[in-house]
């Protein structure tokens, strides 16, 4: 068993990390962060999550960064969240260097609980922001082992457990586990119900469409056939 870090946002992804981390035996401490984004409800379900696995919870507020971090349709009041089908360079649903951020709370979080590793839900089809690539992930962990040197264990780990794995391929493994899909959040928009038609409503649904397996949260607009 190892002593863990898990950042969670409350979505899909993390929540199903941190059951798979829970089902290994791992000590689990959740990390969620509010950094101003527009659906932060999603803490909300980082919470029960947390609540739900026996995890201990930390939530820290950075929402003044979003001031900072203008331009993206998840920090910036004035820009609309689009609907998909957007390129991949310049989409306004990215927040440049965000994870650099949440990453760097959750190693001081590391630091303070002396864990073995930080673990971050970053998944296979995760291909549009720079800072979640798999050479991202091993540039920071070689920053944060010098930052954390005499601090932390000179061999401290950065986990992406789901990193291989397609959206249908987290969805499957989360069916495995049990995830309960309603105490999730997906939406970008972070209104009183899904949307049904942003980037990601729509790989939401797609996901557990192409598995046949019924997502049981409510959504404003219908399916439409992709």
């Amino acid at each position: 068993m190892s002593r863990i870090v898990g950042v969670v946002s409350g979505g899909i992804d993390s929540v199903t990390m941190a059951h798979h981390l829970a089902a290994e035996g791992h000590d689990l401490h959740l990390l969620a962060v509010d950094y101003g984004q527009r659906h932060r409800k999603e803490l909300v379900f980082a919470a029960a999550a947390a609540d739900r696995l026996g995890a201990t919870y930390e939530e820290v507020d950075l929402g003044s960064v979003r001031n900072v971090m203008r331009g993206s349709s998840l920090t910036d009041p004035a820009v609309a969240v689009p609907r998909p089908g957007r390129p991949a360079w310049g989409n306004p649903n990215i927040v440049p260097n965000r994870n650099a951020v949440l990453l760097s709370v959750a190693f001081a979080l590391a630091v303070s609980v002396q864990a073995d590793a930080v673990a971050f839900g970053v998944m296979a089809e995760d291909v549009g922001p720079s800072d979640t690539s798999p050479e991202f992930l091993r540039l920071f962990l070689d920053m944060e082992r010098a930052a954390t040197k005499g601090s932390l264990a000179p061999d401290v780990e950065l986990l992406a457990p789901l990193i291989e794995l397609p959206k249908t391929g987290v969805v499957a493994l989360g069916q495995k586990l049990g995830v309960p899909w309603e105490q999730t959040w997906t939406c970008f928009r972070g209104e009183d119900i899904h949307c049904g038609a942003c980037a990601a409503c729509v790989e939401r649904r797609g996901a557990f469409a192409d598995l046949g397996i019924t997502d049981p949260m409510p959504y404003r607009e219908p399916c439409t056939p992709r």
